[in-house]
């Protein structure tokens, strides 16, 4: 009875061992394919509808249109939308705003927003209002790079006007794409900007490491940005940007034509899902206009003059990203084969010779290298949204206040008995560690050879492109119209996997009505079915052949590049001096700038002895600190504290304290400390008061060194005092050197 009963439930059963197992393999591999198709065909729908929207999203939120960038006097398809919080998250009166732009580079907007655990997600849980600012599909006539830049200047004037309370300038976070156009309006306009925050965001477009992350050989390969102008040109003034998308799905054969789609048919009765959230985002194509992906080609992928300052506003005004006075966060990773951390951090090389350069421009840059996650993860990974981007919206404050100079952030996990707990924000705790250009250059990059064969790629470049516009652009524009443009559009290969399995085409017509049959009678195989194995193993095999593949694909492009552009007799023919050992993009050093400096350092001189107790409190915790090369959440977090029972000292003004007593340490150590005493008040509860204040703040983080200690002695002689509350004891030998507070 017990066996009928089995045959009933599972009419598999009556097939005995590894015959049994082929059948019931057999079974769930035919249903899994009529689900995989099934899930197709709701991608194809859920493409044609979301493209049929007046404005595609991808975002998790509820939001409202702000400004409209299309009835701007010089009209965009940008727009500022203003992020409705959802329920059970409260926003705190004060917290400055934060403006998440999305990158247009192929897809349509919302990836910051993709999901609760998000830039903007994190952001709106620490208290921050948030802005969005996304685009529509279709770009308005005429519109530039510089147009958008414009329009966003003013989308931050808004947000600024909307919240005149705010403890500082909006934080502007620029994913990818994104990224440089922040950067270049905050050269321009420094004064919108509090703390800007670039993730996965290509600055420096030659540099790289020889073997790895090939795109950047793109550009040479393909005879420079003439293929971009014929693309426009056919396309009848619009370039299709499903050819950039197109760009990614070549960086990984292995996952574009296997593994993705491998997932969810081994998967499929659980990753539907999360496939097509993806999906929507993935197949959102938008457009742009031949002038915006010609600066682009010409100015940033091929040219590499952002950080060399080459590139001009309309006006006149060079971008010169020293110009910016907001810290300058870069989130990258070593998992990035999109913006390696080269692409991200290599500027600094480009702009800087050192770091007190890096301080002589007033300039904080805060950068965080990933070790693992790919582009898109830095984006819209869960986890690292809920750690660094979480982090990061928890600590703006902190990275605002940062005194001049290159930082490294780094991320160590909060456990139950952390030092000053009671301090900490989130799952982890973030410092920020003083480094030195050194740190950059060790990881990787272009020596002069390298530089000097993108620099004459870029020369055949603007060859190439001037041959064709001479001698074929008149032809195919006149080829070129509406209709051709359109068809090209909808027949490209990205498109076209899209319409093909929806239910516009008929003989998608019976999928669902069979998927439905297979939801009702499915018998997944038992996961310690051998078939399921072998299965597993085939799609290994599949993936290591398609990496196996790219990899000697990547090897001969890097060759033939390395071996074109090295050509002596190119490089001589293409005005570059082949045996030239000097940097090719470094900026110019500007005379106005040394005035100015040697007038701001008279000027912090002359200030050294004034201020009183604030100052002096200030400039003494700057001095016992300096030993560590760090600054601590914890410790911030203790000042914080000690500020915001002060109403009459604002952030702004607690940031410019900070920097001009860190920069006199620099310019006079000896007299910035000899002058402490003159600043003192008579009151000695006072004094007291005031090295509790400094001695909380270096204890918050628990790890005081013997250095530190000494230093500390040394300012309570300056402050006359030797009766704070909280002893500092030396620790018991053997006890890893750090010094705890007295218990």
């Amino acid at each position: 009875m017990q066996n009928e009963q089995s045959s009933k439930d599972n009419p598999l059963a009556v097939f005995p061992g590894l015959m049994g197992s082929a059948v019931e393999f057999a079974v769930d591999a035919a249903q899994r394919t009529i689900l995989f198709w099934d899930v197709m065909r709701q991608r194809g729908n859920q493409y044609r509808e979301h493209i049929a929207e007046a404005a595609p999203h991808v975002l998790e939120y509820d939001v409202e249109l702000v400004v409209d960038g299309r009835k701007l006097d010089r009209p965009v398809n940008y727009l500022l939308a203003r992020i409705v919080p959802p329920k059970g998250v409260t926003l705190e009166p004060g917290r400055r705003p934060f403006v998440i732009v999305d990158p247009r580079a192929g897809h349509g907007p919302g990836i910051g927003g993709f999901k609760a655990d998000s830039e903007i997600g994190v952001a709106m849980r620490a208290g921050h209002p948030c802005y969005f600012v996304g685009f529509l599909p279709e770009p308005m006539p005429g519109q530039t790079i510089a147009d958008i830049a414009l329009a966003e200047a003013q989308f931050l004037e808004t947000v600024s006007a909307r919240h005149p309370d705010a403890e500082g300038k909006p934080c502007v976070i620029g994913n990818c794409q994104a990224g440089w156009a922040v950067m270049m309006l905050a050269a321009v306009r420094p004064e919108l900007f509090g703390p800007i925050i670039v993730a996965g965001s290509p600055l420096s477009y030659w540099a790289g490491i020889r073997g790895q992350n090939p795109m950047r050989y793109s550009g040479g390969l393909l005879g420079g940005s003439w293929l971009a102008t014929l693309a426009s040109d056919l396309g009848n003034g619009k370039f299709d940007g499903a050819w950039l998308v197109q760009n990614f799905e070549n960086q990984n054969p292995a996952n574009t034509l296997w593994s993705k789609q491998y997932n969810l048919y081994a998967k499929i009765d659980t990753e539907a899902p999360r496939y097509l959230g993806f999906e929507r985002w993935w197949g959102g194509h938008v457009n742009m206009n031949a002038e915006e992906i010609q600066f682009i080609v010409d100015e940033l992928f091929v040219g590499n003059n952002l950080a060399a300052g080459t590139i001009r506003m309309p006006d006149g005004t060079a971008i010169d990203l020293r110009n910016i006075r907001s810290p300058i966060v870069v989130f990258c990773s070593k998992g990035d084969n999109i913006t390696p951390p080269q692409q991200a951090l290599g500027w600094i090389l480009d702009l800087y010779g050192s770091t007190d350069e890096i301080r002589a421009f007033g300039q904080t840059i805060v950068y965080t290298v990933h070790e693992s996650v790919g582009h898109l993860g830095i984006f819209v990974s869960a986890g690292v949204a809920r750690k660094e981007h979480g982090e990061f919206s928890s600590n703006i404050d902190l990275i605002d206040t940062l005194p001049p100079g290159l930082y490294e952030a780094i991320f160590t996990p909060r456990s139950a008995a952390e030092t000053g707990e009671d301090l900490i924000e989130g799952e982890w705790i973030m410092r920020c560690e003083a480094r030195s250009l050194d740190d950059i250059r060790a990881l990787g990059g272009n020596d002069a050879a390298d530089d000097r064969r993108f620099a004459t790629a870029a020369r055949v470049s603007e060859t190439n492109l001037a041959l064709y516009r001479t001698f074929m652009q008149p032809a195919v524009q006149a080829f070129a119209n509406p209709l051709l443009a359109g068809w090209l559009q909808q027949m490209h290969p990205l498109r076209l996997q899209y319409e093909l399995f929806s239910d516009a085409n008929p003989l998608m017509a019976g999928v669902k009505a069979m998927a439905d049959q297979v939801r009702g009678a499915r018998r997944p195989a038992d996961p310690e079915n051998p078939f399921l194995a072998m299965q597993g193993r085939v799609s290994e095999a599949v993936e290591t052949g398609l990496d196996a593949m790219r990899l000697k694909i990547e090897a001969a492009s890097e060759q033939a590049f390395t071996t074109i552009y090295g050509s002596p007799a190119l490089q001589s023919a293409m005005g570059v001096d082949p045996h030239g050992d000097k940097p090719l993009r470094r900026v110019a050093k500007d005379p106005l700038h040394d005035q100015l400096q040697r007038a701001r350092i008279a000027d912090l001189k002359a200030r050294i002895p004034e201020g009183g107790i604030r100052e002096a409190t200030v400039r003494a915790l700057l001095y016992a600190g300096l030993d560590r090369r760090s600054i601590d959440e914890r410790g911030f977090a203790a000042i914080q504290r000690v500020r915001q029972a002060q109403p009459d000292r604002t952030l702004a003004d607690f940031k410019q304290l900070v920097r001009d007593q860190f920069l006199m340490l620099l310019i006079d150590e000896e007299a910035a400390l000899a002058a402490i005493p003159g600043m003192m008040p008579e009151d000695p509860a006072r004094r007291t008061g005031a090295v509790q204040v400094i001695r909380d703040v270096l204890a918050a983080a628990g790890d005081l060194t013997e250095t530190t200690l000494e230093r500390l002695g040394r300012i309570e002689a300056l402050f006359g005092s030797q009766d704070a509350k909280t002893p500092l004891r030396m620790p018991a030998r053997g006890g890893g050197g750090k010094l705890r507070p007295a218990s």
